[in-house]
């Protein structure tokens, strides 16, 4: 089996395809686990530490022909389509986030299409789709409302995902992240950066900043269940979907306070102490504008997984990315 990883040199793109090495196989569409014969990570860089046969590494530009040509072939089953311009940068650079986020996605569900062998294309969306005036809890049929260009772009991808999949052109699953904590490296430019910098940083001996107020709550998932989730969403026969092919993924809702609150209980009050609260008008709009928790009944029914409590989230944080002293 030939798996495809846009962004593979993202944390993310990395973790999932460390995770795919370890576990060797996935079901083919007929649900019988067939050897990953190999993965192929596209990037505009190339990733470190892989020394595995199986890892393929292709660098360049997502939105070239030639480059798509390449890494999707009728023999590739699975496409998990990670590659995005953060949100942050897509609302400074519009033409890039377009071009990235929207054009980009385009062109490989096109290039899919052209290898007529159906393959499962993985699509991480995010919270961004919705906005404007939501309920306390958003559900699965509230209205997408972006209020950021890469918001926008986000749910104009799924809604062709979904179509292509309604077509028969490939077997798609859009897989809403929450917000992702805590991100190891360092911060970028999402707008949604902070929500692990001011976990990261202070576990890292340095301080942070929070842009936002206390009482601005986010809906979260760990980089861990992220990678468990995107496996089972790969995993799940089409039919499990119905008519929809998106999921809002479970997460947990906290404020930030929850989150400096639940560092304090695990790491003490003087790592807690290292952030400091400095107010960035331009991150309040777009953060304020995301749902602070969703109805994920229909991913849990589907047999996704989230985090237990922030707690648990700063823990996994400690064991998995914080270096050794």
């Amino acid at each position: 089996m030939q798996v495809v990883i846009t962004g593979g040199a993202g944390f993310l793109g990395q973790r999932l395809a460390r995770s795919l090495l370890k576990q060797g196989s996935l079901p083919d569409r007929s649900g019988q686990l067939q050897a990953i014969s190999k993965i192929t990570l596209v990037d505009v860089a190339a990733a470190a530490g892989f020394d595995d046969a199986r890892i393929e590494q292709v660098t360049g530009d997502i939105t070239e022909h030639a480059l798509l040509e390449r890494v999707i072939t009728p023999q590739t089953a699975a496409v998990f389509h990670l590659a995005a311009i953060v949100s942050g940068q897509a609302e400074a650079d519009f033409d890039l986030g377009m071009r990235i986020n929207l054009d980009a996605s385009r062109l490989l569900l096109e290039r899919c299409r052209s290898c007529a062998n159906v393959p499962r294309v993985i699509f991480t969306s995010s919270v961004a789709v919705f906005g404007g005036v939501l309920p306390a809890v958003v559900q699965d049929d509230t209205a997408l409302n972006p209020q950021s260009s890469y918001g926008t772009q986000k749910a104009i991808a799924e809604l062709l995902l979904n179509d292509y999949s309604r077509k028969g052109f490939v077997d798609g699953r859009v897989l809403r992240l929450p917000t992702i904590s805590v991100r190891p490296g360092k911060p970028n430019q999402a707008a949604s950066s902070f929500a692990s910098g001011i976990i990261r940083e202070p576990l890292n001996g340095q301080p942070a900043v929070c842009p936002v107020a206390p009482d601005v709550r986010l809906w979260l998932l760990s980089p861990r269940k992220v990678i468990a989730s995107l496996i089972h969403g790969y995993t799940l026969p089409a039919e499990a979907f119905g008519k929809s092919r998106t999921v809002n993924l479970p997460g947990i809702s906290v404020t930030v306070a929850d989150m400096v609150a639940a560092l304090e209980r695990v790491a003490g009050k003087q790592v807690a102490a290292r952030v400091e609260w400095v107010h960035d008008p331009a991150i309040d709009r777009i953060i304020s504008s995301w749902p602070g928790a969703w109805d994920a009944s229909r991913a849990t029914a589907l047999g996704f997984t989230g985090d237990a409590g922030f707690d648990d989230i700063v823990r996994a944080y400690m064991e998995d990315d914080l270096p050794a002293a």
